[in-house]
């Protein structure tokens, strides 16, 4: 059933596309946010053209120019979020699975959520495991409104892995099974040894992954593998490693505690997702190196999880009120997402859940998290990034995903959790998405 919905998804929505350029907007009488320095600026003007940050202050307007009166209010970068999964996170796994399941609800599902995410004001994403490809070509067409994609395409899992999607019944394919349903929908793939790690790694670049997602330990979500254990030997570590670097792009893991941080971190590995069980000899080593450390603030549990799944999470997060400021305090680099998985109601509080960083993190901290430090994690795709610029800040020649906040967020950044009120104005690559006076 899952292979026959994303089949017809891929032909519905799949195009190579591009939207055509907005005109210029120029937004008059705003107060820039200076997210690397957490600082306000004086009012002044900023003008947008052809998707990019023109200009900074007084001047001429370009004719027919659409002009936004900013009354003072503050102008500050789009929200990006680096730990999304953008087809996962729009339905429940029963929904997914029932047998009414249409494409056209798929779809439309999909496209609704990534809507609804850029009405919150996140204007940028990586997606970090699922079938993405084909939403992310029809947002850049123009086809269905959403935030850019980086995406890493199915997660890339040994068997019995936290991406090891496989039901009770379902034996491996190397031992008189079939290739399982996860994989004909390319949700998330199972690959062992070497070989068949290379070419799950190429499989995903040759069809557009920005970087590469695999599973380096237990999961929470996931029924197979306990919490403990790790995932995937050194050399099949390194396997992926080299086939990304050989597209000068990057390895990014699923990962909580040292004994697999450190073994991704020997494979050549730049970033780190989660690590709540993390120690501070692998932190410093982390600081060391410079290695990312990719992070959430998970919530013990939720209506829809089941039983099992809390008592799983529970040294998650416990863990997780010591990691950050440890990190913090040891200089590892930082980014934060929030990695909503089969559970849609928790969407719609994606902004909230950026507030839970206030325990260790002031306003300017936080903002700058959520817009230049993401920014920098996105660039490490080097060429293989889909949108050439500068995300994340407010200055002449960055790419225009901008939001016009009423108020000022340094002083409360309370702010953010309510983006239907508070923000006035959300530009995506220079075209305006909400306007409200």
């Amino acid at each position: 059933m899952l292979k026959h919905l994303f089949a017809a998804w891929l032909l519905l929505v799949g195009t190579n596309a591009v939207a055509q350029p907005s005109p210029a907007v120029l937004f008059r009488n705003v107060r820039v946010l200076d997210v690397e320095k957490g600082v306000l600026g004086a009012p002044t003007d900023v003008l947008v053209e052809g998707g990019r940050i023109a200009r900074i202050g007084s001047g001429p307007s370009p004719a027919g120019a659409s002009v936004i009166p900013g009354g003072g209010r503050t102008l500050m970068p789009g929200l990006i979020d680096v730990h999304v999964h953008m087809m996962f996170n729009s339905l429940s796994p029963k929904a997914m699975a029932a047998p009414d399941m249409t494409v056209e609800r798929l779809g439309a599902l999909s496209a609704q959520q990534a809507e609804a995410m850029l009405m919150r004001g996140f204007t940028a994403v990586r997606d970090v495991g699922g079938p993405v490809f084909q939403l992310k070509r029809a947002i850049d067409a123009g086809k269905v409104k959403g935030p850019r994609i980086w995406p890493s395409g199915p997660m890339i899992s040994q068997t019995s892995g936290h991406a090891d999607l496989r039901g009770p019944t379902e034996p491996s394919r190397r031992f008189s099974g079939k290739v399982p349903a996860m994989e004909q929908a390319w949700a998330s793939v199972v690959a062992d040894g070497r070989d068949e790690v290379l070419t799950a790694v190429r499989e995903n670049l040759r069809l557009g992954a920005s970087q590469i997602k695999i599973a380096a330990g237990g999961g929470t979500s996931s029924e197979y593998d306990p919490l403990d254990v790790t995932q995937y030997t050194l050399d099949e570590m390194k396997a992926a490693v080299d086939a990304a670097d050989d597209w000068n792009t990057y390895v990014t893991v699923h990962a909580y505690h040292p004994k697999s941080i450190r073994r991704a971190i020997e494979a050549g590995v730049k970033v780190i997702e989660h690590g709540q069980l993390l120690d501070e000899p692998t932190l410093k080593l982390m600081a060391e190196k410079g290695i990312w450390l990719s992070g959430q603030v998970l919530v013990a549990s939720t209506e829809a999880m089941d039983p099992a799944r809390r008592e799983k999470r529970k040294p998650v997060i416990e863990g997780q009120d010591r990691v950050w400021p440890l990190a913090k305090s040891l200089g590892v680099k930082l980014a934060w997402g929030t990695d909503f998985l089969f559970e849609p109601d928790l969407n719609r509080q994606q902004n909230a859940y950026l507030l839970r960083l206030k325990p260790w993190f002031s306003p300017a901290e936080i903002l700058r998290l959520a817009t230049a430090r993401n920014a920098e994690l996105l660039a490490l795709s080097g060429p293989r990034t889909p949108y050439a610029g500068t995300l994340g800040v407010v200055k002449e020649g960055a790419l225009a995903d901008l939001l016009l906040v009423e108020g000022n967020p340094l002083a409360d950044i309370d702010l953010i959790a309510d983006p239907d009120r508070n923000f006035r104005v959300i530009m995506k690559d220079g075209k305006v998405y909400k306007s409200r006076p």
